[in-house]
């Protein structure tokens, strides 16, 4: 106690008196000069007895006011501890590496712990971890969960050395600072979150895929029965979620719902994919339907126009599913059946007027595929060329590195003198030459990473794509005209269809027709696959203008060594799930793995029992994958797992910086996934 001193403004005011004291001495030298010195004598003691009186008062006083004080300052200090043990709020402090080093009661009845629990704080709330602490930042949050809760905790950095003296400590704390912790119980306020999340208006549009086509295929006077039923099936789908749907268009809904129903359509799998295709009141035609649903964002146009596109990706996906845009995620649902063929060609004739008016326009046309050209992008691209050529507008046709089998087919072209050396170009040649004043069409392909060149496609500001694959997540996006139709066979099929509306003057020779004509019969498999009225017709067309079957099997006629790699690839073939054949094909030696891979694929669906084939090979350091079915299992969409893509029954995928056994466990697991999920 004798240590203690008082200091400020206290001390200043304790002084006050004796201070007043020489303006009390000044006052008696005035008395003196002016009043005599008996008048001054009398000032002086007054003076004095002042004077003695103050010092005496302040002496005496002062170790009773430090009794005072520090008796209020312990009480003050006694109550601010009673008053943080008590507190609801729960607090602890923690020292630098997380240990506890003290509680209140609130901290410890959340906890389940004692008063003196002083292990680390991760033993009560696994989710802080070491890196949450505060270090160089003064404060850090995290969510933690106790006992159904969800707190926030907020921990604050003291430095508590200033505030400290003698030889204090807390606890043993060594460090400089110490950490306090809140708790805040954020429960009810996650819950209104969520609860607002979850209420969120979603929209969406709804189409009906083969409207014209289902109608033809009933009697006139059950038509308006047979929409009757699927609009019910339709609105009870959507009012049942508590959700608005409206018709837009004969064909055409639109939807709204909430954000939490939308999470029960997607675990039931958007069951009404599959009930309106139980309307049948005689109809020879099952109708389908496309969903397109948009949301992520904060503005209703923005999820429209999500919905929009989403509606448009579902539809050149072939339709009969489900396309959900979730700001730059993209989900699908369904897409199990076939694409259904369109029996008109209004849209093809569309098309071939937009593809002659946007060739003619420019000074150059350049043409490519996609990597590792095939037989279908061959000829798709050899029948541009020839329209190209038709309108009098030089054409080139971008290939690197063109595949062994492929040799045959562009020999001919190379070797008449109908073609200049320049039909065929390299990527570095067709980078030089492209322009703002160039044409770039995209033949047999939609994913811009998957083109011969990629940099051709933001080297001219006009693009066009004709491709018969389902479009995925990324495709190409700034496209002037793009044809894509899923029922097609190939695009060579495509081409062959466009070719018949582009000019009259359009002749097709009889080497361009073979190309064509090879090109869809490798896809379809010698026409076992894929085909449909209208690839006939295509074909009826090439053979018309020249192709001749013939020459076209003599040209790609198979090695020895692919014979024997393809029969080794089927009778090494694992039987997976009783169901999947999986084989490989050995690439040393062969001048076209892939091509093998496809072959040998195909062939291992004449086993009894295998609903659906794929065939690996590991081809320049990056492993490819054939995949292959009948009817029964959508490869597409397994093969979209693994970042590929294609059709219902032929998809592919390419896996890069992977080894064939690490590829095909990959695969076995997205089967079973896939299984275990009912998308097969």
């Amino acid at each position: 106690m004798n240590n203690l001193k008082i200091t400020g403004q206290l001390k200043s005011y304790l002084r006050w008196p004796m201070v007043l004291s020489v303006l009390w001495a000044v006052m008696t030298v005035a008395v003196f000069a002016a009043a005599g010195r008996r008048a001054g004598i009398i000032a002086l003691i007054f003076l004095i007895i002042y004077a003695a009186i103050s010092f005496f008062m302040y002496n005496a006083r002062t170790p009773k006011l430090m009794n005072e004080l520090v008796s209020f300052a312990t009480q003050y200090g006694q109550v601010q501890k009673n008053l943080l043990k008590e507190f609801v709020l729960p607090y602890a402090l923690l020292d630098g590496s997380g240990s506890i080093l003290w509680m209140n009661n609130e901290f410890a009845a959340l906890s389940g712990k004692d008063l003196s629990f002083h292990k680390n704080i991760a033993v009560i709330f696994p989710e802080i971890k070491k890196g949450d602490l505060p270090g160089t930042e003064q404060r850090t949050e995290c969510e933690v969960l106790k006992n159904e809760k969800r707190y926030r905790a907020a921990m604050q950095k003291v430095v508590f050395t200033e505030l400290m003296t003698g030889e204090e400590e807390l606890n043993g704390a060594s460090d400089d600072y110490i950490i306090a912790l809140y708790l805040f119980d954020e429960t009810e306020l996650g819950q209104l979150i969520d609860e607002r999340d979850k209420n969120k208006l979603v929209c969406g549009l709804l189409s009906l895929d083969n409207y014209e086509e289902a109608m033809e295929s009933i009697e006139e006077v059950r038509r308006s029965l047979l929409l009757a039923l699927v609009d019910r099936k339709i609105n009870k789908f959507f009012t049942e979620v508590d959700g608005i749907v409206r018709k837009t268009e004969k064909d055409k809904y639109f939807f709204v719902i909430r954000k939490k129903a939308l999470e029960e359509l997607e675990n039931g799998h958007f069951s009404l994919l599959d009930d309106v295709k139980t309307v049948n009141i005689g109809n020879e035609m099952s109708i389908t339907i496309s969903i397109g649903i948009g949301f992520g964002s904060n503005s209703f146009l923005q999820n429209a126009e999500s919905a929009r596109v989403a509606i448009e990706l579902a539809l050149g996906r072939g339709g009969d599913q489900v396309v959900i845009k979730d700001g730059y995620n993209t989900r699908y649902f369904g897409g199990k059946t076939e694409s259904m063929e369109k029996n008109t060609r209004v849209k093809a004739r569309v098309k071939a007027h937009a593809l002659k008016e946007i060739l003619s326009s420019k000074e150059e046309v350049v043409i490519m595929g996609h990597k590792i050209t095939d037989v279908d992008s061959l000829g798709a691209a050899v029948g541009i060329f020839r329209a190209a050529q038709t309108i009098g507008k030089p054409a080139h046709i971008v290939i690197d590195s063109p595949p062994d089998a492929l040799r045959p087919l562009m020999d001919v072209f190379l070797q008449s003198s109908d073609y200049t050396d320049r039909m065929f170009i390299n990527t570095r040649e067709a980078k030089e030459m492209t322009n703002a004043n160039t044409a770039v069409v995209v033949v047999d392909t939609n994913k811009p990473d998957y083109t011969e060149c990629e940099e051709l496609l933001h080297r001219s500001n006009t693009v066009v794509v004709l491709d018969h694959h389902r479009q995925g997540r990324d495709i190409i996006q700034n496209a002037v005209l793009s044809y894509i139709e899923p029922y097609a066979s190939s695009a060579c099929e495509m081409v062959a269809e466009v070719l018949q509306y582009f000019d009259d003057k359009l002749k097709i020779r009889s080497t361009e027709a073979d190309s064509l004509y090879a090109g869809i019969m490798i896809d379809t498999n010698n026409f076992l696959t894929r085909t449909g009225v209208r690839t006939f017709e295509a074909a009826a067309y090439l053979r018309r203008s020249g192709a001749d079957v013939t020459r076209i099997r003599k040209m790609f006629r198979d090695s020895m060594e692919d014979c024997r790699a393809k029969a080794s690839a089927i009778a090494n073939a694992e039987i997976y799930h009783t169901a999947f054949a999986i084989s490989e094909v050995k690439s040393a030696g062969l001048k076209s793995p892939t091509v093998v891979c496809a072959q040998a694929a195909n062939e291992l669906l004449s086993v009894v029992g295998i609903k659906a084939s794929f065939v690996l090979t590991d081809y320049n350091h990056t492993i490819y994958i054939s995949a292959r079915a009948i009817d029964e299992v959508n490869v597409q969409l397994i093969m979209e797992r693994l970042g590929g893509g294609g059709h219902l029954n032929i998809a592919g995928a390419q896996l890069t910086n992977s080894t064939i056994p690490a590829a095909i466990e990959l695969l076995k697991s997205t089967i079973t996934q896939m299984k275990e999920e009912g998308d097969l």
